[in-house]
């Protein structure tokens, strides 16, 4: 469903496993990271009132999330540790060049969203699978569905905004380049490294 190229090891979750802290404390990030996102889609492209409205939305929901893994992670009696870099997403940014027009550009982004959160309900839904944590992995299964949700809406709204065999191809070459990125990634207790 998700079209990724290259699935997770799921010998990650024994990476996690072992740095539950990590993971949360990163997850978190992610969370506000994508709530910023959809901020930033409102302040670069406020013309666009169906996308504005959604994003609207998904902001409530992104920071709702990290809150919800916050609070995990003070009833474990840790505090939110400091961000890092996204290796994943970072490597994912050099892929469409820079320029364009303006609805090239919102496309690239939205393609970007989409790719990240498929990957992110990918995530979840091995956690929810395989770890022992039986409280993480009801918690993982019940952030997947929002994440797939997320994933369908930024790709239907790529789709919407540029042309459909475009968009098709780019997502199909974005897909083949992430699963190159994957490779040398899962090593990490991070969601997306």
């Amino acid at each position: 469903m998700l079209g990724l190229k290259l699935p997770t090891d799921p010998r990650w979750v024994n990476i996690v496993e072992k740095n539950i802290e990590e993971i949360l404390t990163d997850h978190a990030f992610c969370e506000q990271k994508a709530a910023s996102t959809a901020i930033s889609l409102i302040v670069s492209f406020p013309e666009y009132t169906d996308l504005v409205q959604e994003m609207t939305k998904l902001v409530k929901e992104e920071i709702s999330h990290f809150k919800m893994v916050h609070d995990k992670i003070i009833a474990r009696g840790w505090t939110l540790g400091r961000d890092r870099k996204d290796e994943y997403v970072n490597k994912l940014l050099k892929f469409f060049p820079k320029g364009g027009s303006r609805e090239t550009h919102l496309v690239h982004r939205l393609l970007y969203a989409a790719l990240i959160e498929a990957r992110s309900c990918e995530r979840f839904k091995l956690l929810s699978e395989e770890l022992e944590d039986q409280e993480l992995a009801k918690f993982y299964r019940d952030l997947m569905v929002s994440e797939a949700n997320h994933y369908t809406m930024f790709l239907n709204f790529a789709r919407k905004y540029g042309k459909r065999e475009e968009v098709d191809k780019k997502w199909q070459d974005l897909l083949e380049f992430e699963a190159e990125i994957m490779k040398d990634l899962g090593t990490k207790e991070t969601i997306h490294g």
